[in-house]
């Protein structure tokens, strides 16, 4: 996915956070126009030297949760039989030891024969559940990237390191015509909130040729069973973000919720140009102004074009941000590593 503005990059500092130029898309989609501060630290996980080729062409889409005293990071490795769920291991977020590929591709008459990536995990009693992006479709070898439809398939296991079982009788985010959600049901962020489960997913749907996306909320009590999807998004199907990751700061009660956004250019190519976040005090209505822009070419170190899917964790008294980018300008899907930047804890909410 890829990018397309006019003037985005200069901002005026002011104390915690930042005015930024005013952004203009050719195609007219909104822009955030603040900004809140983060400090890039770079690359701290290459591509390419992962077990059996498993990231051969790239490493992106990082998911990080914390066991115990160690991190783990599942993230996309695009590999030489196409893009699966891969592990990495880490004590500190910035020496990464990987464990190689921990889903396979099914068979050709599944879902997922032809990518098993982009997994969120989350534990229940004594069960890892896990949901990941299925899909029957992507571009020719060698490079495979996923195509439509991304649709949410599930598994499970007793350790967060696998084995992995999945679960081809359970469809989480049912299809369903009409809907904001029609080419893209994809996994992403799972909270529990009182007796119930909220996940944040991917949503897409074409209208006039053209993708829309956003996010969901979808529900459940039980994690083997379809969930409950909210007929209206998250946010409009214009503010064009795809893939969260949320964090709850208690110092202000206020939940913020961490996007890549898809921007277009100049020659109408779309790509994933910047990490956004949103905030709001309740988990379920947000507003779509309530928004600044954390990482995008001008403050990352290292990438200057394509910057992809946030995950945040807190560590210590920062906000951690593990995210994938390319190196240079380059707004391709391939070729891309996992880089870490920090926001200071209690985050500020920008102001104009």
């Amino acid at each position: 996915m890829k990018k397309n503005f006019i003037a985005f990059g200069l901002f005026l500092a002011t104390g915690s956070a930042a005015i930024a130029q005013t952004a203009v898309y050719s195609d007219g989609r909104p822009a955030a126009t603040l900004r809140m501060n983060v400090k890039d630290e770079g690359i701290v996980m290459r591509y390419g030297n992962g077990k059996d080729s498993c990231d051969t062409y790239g490493a992106r889409e990082a998911v990080v949760v914390k066991e115990k005293d160690t991190y783990y990071l599942f993230y996309d490795g695009a590999g030489k039989d196409g893009w699966r769920s891969c592990l990495a291991e880490s004590k500190d977020l910035r020496n990464w030891k990987k464990r190689g590929a921990i889903l396979s591709l099914g068979d050709s008459a599944r879902s997922d024969h032809k990518s098993a990536s982009s997994p969120w995990v989350i534990k229940e009693g004594n069960t890892w559940h896990m949901f990941y992006l299925g899909t029957p479709n992507t571009t020719p070898p060698p490079y495979r990237i996923p195509a439509f439809p991304y649709l949410t398939m599930k598994a499970k296991s007793a350790s967060i390191t696998g084995p992995w079982v999945k679960q081809y009788e359970v469809t989480p985010l049912p299809p369903s015509p009409g809907s904001y959600y029609t080419v893209t049901s994809s996994p992403g962020f799972i909270i529990k909130d009182r007796n119930k489960y909220l996940m944040f997913f991917s949503a897409a749907t074409n209208e006039n040729n053209i993708t829309k996306r956003t996010l969901g909320i979808a529900r459940t009590k039980d994690f083997n069973a379809s969930w409950k999807i909210d007929d209206t998004p998250v946010f409009p199907l214009s503010e064009q973000v795809e893939n969260s990751s949320l964090f709850f700061d208690s110092t202000m009660s206020t939940w913020f919720l961490f996007t890549n956004h898809i921007g277009i250019n100049e020659r109408r190519e779309e790509y994933t140009d910047a990490i956004w976040v949103y905030w709001s005090k309740d988990i379920n209505k947000w507003n779509a102004g309530h928004k600044a822009v954390v990482l995008d070419s001008s403050n990352c170190r290292w990438g200057k074009g394509a910057i992809g899917m946030p995950s945040v964790i807190k560590a210590g008294n920062r906000l951690a941000i593990l995210y994938d980018a390319a190196e240079g300008k380059d707004i391709g899907h391939m070729h891309r590593h996992i880089g870490l930047a920090w926001m200071d804890l209690p985050l500020r909410i920008p102001s104009e």
